[in-house]
C-alpha cells in the first residue's frame, strides 16, 4: 500500500475527475473537506512574475506574435486573451487589416490581461 508521500499532487482535472467520478454522498465529503481547508488556511498567494522581456522583431506575422506573447505573458490562462487574440487575427486574416496594428492591439491586449491579474491578486 502507497503512502500519501509519495503521491504525486493531483492536477485541477484529475481532481475534477475524481470528484466526478464519487456518488453524491462522497462528492459532499470531499466539497466539505475542501471548504474546512479554505476555511483554516485560505487561499494559497501565488506570485505573479513579471513578464518576460522578449522583443518585437522588426518583421512579425500575427500568428508569430501570438507565440511571442504567450512566452512574454506566460502566467496569463490562454483563453482569458484568446477570444479577442482570435478576432483579431481573423481581422487581419479575412478582412486585410494592417499587421502591424493587429500586433499594437494584441500586444495591449495582454498587457491589459497582465495589469488585472497583477489587480485581482491585491
Amino acid at each position: 500500500m502507497s503512502t500519501s508521500k509519495n503521491r504525486k499532487i493531483k492536477s485541477s482535472q484529475q481532481l475534477i475527475e475524481l470528484y466526478e467520478s464519487l456518488d453524491e454522498p462522497h462528492q459532499r465529503s470531499l466539497s466539505d473537506f475542501a471548504d474546512f481547508l479554505y476555511d483554516r488556511h485560505g487561499p494559497a498567494v501565488k506570485e505573479i512574475l513579471p513578464p518576460e522581456d522578449i522583443p518585437r522583431p522588426a518583421q512579425e506575422t500575427v500568428v508569430g506574435a501570438i507565440k511571442r506573447l504567450k512566452l512574454t505573458y506566460h502566467m496569463i490562462e490562454s483563453m482569458t486573451v484568446f477570444s479577442s487574440a482570435s478576432s483579431l487575427m481573423t481581422e487581419h486574416m479575412v478582412k486585410g487589416r494592417d499587421v502591424n496594428e493587429v500586433i499594437d492591439e494584441m500586444e495591449k491586449l495582454f498587457a491589459d490581461a497582465y495589469q488585472k491579474m497583477l489587480q485581482d491578486s491585491e
